[in-house]
């Protein structure tokens, strides 16, 4: 091998052992250290009140859109300067759907979860806590309310005093049950809180599961009732009492942050643009659910909620 073939080879060695440096470097300075596989932020995204297929609430104004919330905690999995995530919960929970659908999200991310509940964290908002890797929640918080409901309104008495006459042509015998122009007849009464029945056992057994206790466990304290924060932790639904700094805290030990970080909050996007495309990409789920609009009160009366 002739003297300028060897120069030309460990010429080649050198410019590779370089790259190679360099790209060891830019992983170690990305990822805020060499025990940690990610960064050193903290990314936190707000869970604020009720969780529902909208984007609007006349009685919460503001809702938690299970495709924003999914799309921002998948934003933070992609993101290599984020190590963990921090829900920061304050609603009254809402579709069970959408509650679940966001509980999944919570459940599959690739980097530790903690939810943190200021005030509220009942019914689905808890569900969604409960997927995560830990709980932490204020002491006067209120959470849990683990139950199901169905809200109807009979008008009928109101409708004959006033000389209106209320009436629907149906096809289907049970098309119209729930209609607040008449009562209920028994054999509806039954189908529907055997639905609610139904639903009430798969939350418990849902709950049961994200926390690693028993269905029996969880029934007994279940029955919508509502704890505060230090009742909740006795009970073993949240895991520690503090504010939002330990969330983020033990946000970070769980991510592998040995030193300083950084908190970044996620918001979701809140263009006319974002707007439509959710309203429209909705359209079709809602008609196949039959959860649309009526002549009466604009809504159909048996959505259940948690």
């Amino acid at each position: 091998m002739s003297k300028n073939n060897q120069i030309l080879i460990l010429g080649g060695v050198g410019v590779l052992a370089f790259i190679f440096i360099l790209f060891i470097g830019a992983i170690v300075i990305l990822s805020g250290g060499i025990g940690n596989p990610f960064g050193n932020t903290v990314a936190v995204i707000p869970v604020y009140g009720e969780i529902a297929y909208s984007y609007t609430s006349e009685e919460y104004g503001t809702i938690s859109n299970p495709e924003e919330i999914n799309m921002l905690i998948q934003q933070a999995n992609d993101d290599p300067s984020v190590s963990a995530i921090v829900l920061d919960i304050n609603s009254p929970g809402g579709s069970p759907v959408a509650s679940e659908e966001i509980m999944d999200a919570v459940k599959n991310s690739e980097k530790p979860v903690v939810s943190w509940i200021s005030d509220s964290g009942a019914s689905g908002a808890y569900l969604v806590a409960s997927g995560s890797d830990e709980i932490v929640a204020s002491p006067s918080s209120w959470l849990g309310s683990i139950g199901v409901i169905v809200t109807l309104t009979d008008l009928s008495e109101m409708y004959s005093q006033q000389g209106i006459n209320m009436y629907s042509i149906k096809a289907g015998e049970y098309k119209d049950m729930g209609a607040d122009y008449r009562s209920l007849t028994s054999e509806e009464q039954s189908m529907l809180q055997s639905m609610v029945n139904e639903e009430y056992d798969y939350f418990i057994s849902l709950v049961a599961e994200n926390r690693n206790l028993s269905d029996d466990y969880v029934r007994s304290i279940a029955q919508g009732k509502i704890y505060t924060g230090r009742q909740a932790q006795k009970l073993q639904l949240v895991d520690y009492i503090g504010g939002k700094d330990r969330a983020i805290q033990l946000a970070a030990d769980l991510g592998g942050i040995s030193d300083s970080y950084q908190v970044v909050t996620y918001t979701p996007p809140s263009s006319m643009n974002d707007f439509l495309s959710g309203v429209f990409s909705k359209m079709a789920y809602y008609m196949g659910l039959g959860i649309g609009k009526n002549n009466n009160n604009n809504t159909l009366p048996y959505v259940y909620q948690y």
